[in-house]
């Protein structure tokens, strides 16, 4: 029998209520069979020193330990003035530091995200993109999963309830599994 495939989500977002890390949540019981999607939260992750990257912060090293442990990242975005949040591009940094020792590189990985605006997240994701590309990141860019108006979406607890939001999470999570399989499948014996 095979090792499950390990998705890691990262949530943008530090708030305890935010819309993007229901949505992870949500994700986690959307998996196919033979998937699990942990998380990681980002509360711990000091602002980036480059003097503090040998040995880096405790948080950062088990960020960037768990992320190379991952068989694929899963990011989940809010829209902060049109970009992504400070808090997700700070970690991101960590983990690509220091030069030449990135754990993002060559990591397959897909993004969604939600917001009470109309446009779901689509400035910030399209820029999370650049990132993610230029760290040499394998990012799958469909489906697009844009969770506008979240707060029609989810419950006063945190739970997605919509239905059609579901669905779209349900065909990211699947494509970004097949995603990882073709790009893994022969150097890490990944199968399915």
């Amino acid at each position: 029998m095979n090792p499950p495939i390990i998705i890691m989500g990262i949530a943008g977002s530090l708030r305890a209520g935010s819309y993007n890390r229901a949505a992870l949540r949500a994700a986690q019981g959307l998996v196919p069979q033979g998937v699990r999607l942990d998380t990681f939260e980002l509360n711990e992750i000091p602002l980036f020193d480059q003097d503090r990257e040998s040995p880096p912060p405790p948080a950062v090293a088990e960020l960037k330990a768990r992320v190379r442990s991952a068989d694929a990242i899963l990011f989940a975005t809010p829209e902060y003035n049109h970009s992504i949040p400070g808090v997700l591009k700070n970690a991101i940094d960590w983990v690509s530091r220091p030069y030449g020792d990135s754990a993002w590189d060559s990591k397959p990985a897909a993004m969604m995200g939600a917001s009470i605006g109309s446009f779901g997240t689509a400035r910030a994701q399209d820029q999370l993109r650049q990132v993610l590309i230029t760290l040499n990141m394998r990012v799958l860019n469909r489906p697009e999963v844009l969770i506008a108006n979240a707060q029609r979406g989810f419950d006063e607890h945190g739970v997605l309830t919509d239905e059609s939001t579901k669905e779209r999470i349900r065909k990211l999570l699947h494509a970004l599994v097949d995603w990882t399989i073709r790009l893994n499948a022969p150097e890490a014996g990944i199968s399915r």
